[in-house]
């Protein structure tokens, strides 16, 4: 640990590879694991900073490919950093465009774990040693994002976790590409790391683990990375077609990575998916689901089961969405309330129901943490 970001491992679980942790950062203490919602734009959908805070929402992911297309980095680092900007109080992570570039590419990790991932016609202009060419999905200018301009744009967004570039490849190549591809990432990720210990800005930097579904090429990332000064890992790349397929590629990764650092899984934080991630060591996952869905009328329950706002059975539901739940929305509105919002397009419903499906997260993995204390999982 330095004396800006460190891991403080608590419990380990006598029945599973689940543990219970703390990461410290220079904005606050994250307990693990814990889910970490994605903020795209510098905010959560339909949410603002000082309703995350609200919901104790410890940790949240913001995007470097999208905030330097808009507003760009300098503009953020002109406003005090992302903190300041977005007026953040909490911890703070960002990634290094490299996802977002490689994903209009090849398609989101969603649409892999729904057999979706073929390559489609994307902004990719060139991938080279130098880094990655693509278009502008704004304005169609050619942007080259190397290691090095990655790193510098989330110096001057000033995030307490960074991540270095990397590429995305995906699902369905072949596994000689994506064994090119992973020596490729290696040095992309040595680059960035050498960037970022130049200026460490109490910053933290997460290696990114690739290697798709090949135990071996997992193997060899953990190995490689791990022998680095990285502060933590995080678990990227396709990550299976399938649930199924992503839970054996966890259970045969963590144990690889080194046990007094933290994990995050990218891109992964459904309902199906918490539970099983947490017990196979998942420190920290991330996902834009919970907003995603409450913008389409999906709502959570603490049972990990979910319910259609706009079922007709809810319009005379005078009870809250969850009777377990004490968010603001179940503390203040009926279910029947919100079915109407839904029904006459108003806003308010999505900020309801957003708010409600974050503090069901929030209070999932506060569960799960309980459960790891006593060893129920």
């Amino acid at each position: 640990m330095n004396n800006y970001f460190g891991f403080e491992l608590i419990k380990k679980s006598k029945k599973s590879k689940a543990r219970v942790g703390r990461i410290h950062t220079p904005h606050g203490t994250i307990d693990t694991p814990n889910f970490v919602p994605v903020g795209t734009n510098a905010t959560l959908k339909a949410i603002d900073s000082v309703q995350a805070d609200a919901l104790n929402i410890q940790l949240m992911f913001c995007n470097t490919y999208h905030l330097m297309l808009q507003p760009g980095e300098d503009l953020v680092a002109q406003a005090g950093g992302l903190h300041q900007f977005m007026n953040r109080k909490m911890p703070l992570i960002t990634d290094s465009g490299g996802f977002q570039v490689f994903s209009l590419a090849y398609g989101s990790v969603h649409q892999e774990l729904k057999s979706k991932g073929e390559k489609q016609s994307g902004s990719v202009l060139k991938i080279s040693e130098d880094g990655v060419l693509f278009r502008s999905y704004r304005d169609g200018n050619k942007i080259l994002l190397t290691p090095e301009s990655s790193v510098d744009a989330q110096k001057k967004l000033g995030a307490d976790i960074i991540i270095p570039f990397d590429e995305l490849p995906g699902y369905h190549v072949s596994k000689k590409y994506l064994a090119d591809s992973l020596a490729r990432t290696h040095r992309w990720e040595t680059r960035s790391l050498e960037r970022h210990l130049l200026n460490p800005n109490k910053q933290a930097m997460y290696a990114v683990i690739h290697g798709g579904i090949y135990e071996d090429l997992r193997q060899e990332s953990c190995e490689y990375l791990g022998s680095l000064p990285f502060d933590g890992f995080a678990i990227g790349g396709s990550v299976g077609k399938n649930h199924e397929e992503m839970f054996k590629m966890l259970d045969f990764t963590i144990p690889f990575l080194p046990e007094d650092k933290p994990n995050h899984l990218l891109g992964i934080g459904d309902l199906k998916s918490l539970e099983s991630c947490v017990k196979l060591g998942v420190d920290t996952m991330d996902s834009s689901h919970p907003t995603r869905c409450a913008r389409h009328g999906l709502l959570f329950m603490r049972d990990k089961s979910s319910k259609r706002v706009l079922s007709s059975e809810n319009r005379t539901n005078f009870g809250p969405i969850d009777p377990t739940c004490y968010c603001y929305t179940c503390a203040n509105y009926s279910l029947a309330y919100l079915h109407h919002l839904y029904k006459a397009h108003e806003t308010a419903g999505v900020i309801l129901a957003t708010i409600h499906n974050l503090h069901t997260m929030m209070t999932i993995m506060s569960d799960l943490r309980q459960a790891i204390l006593e060893d129920r999982i």
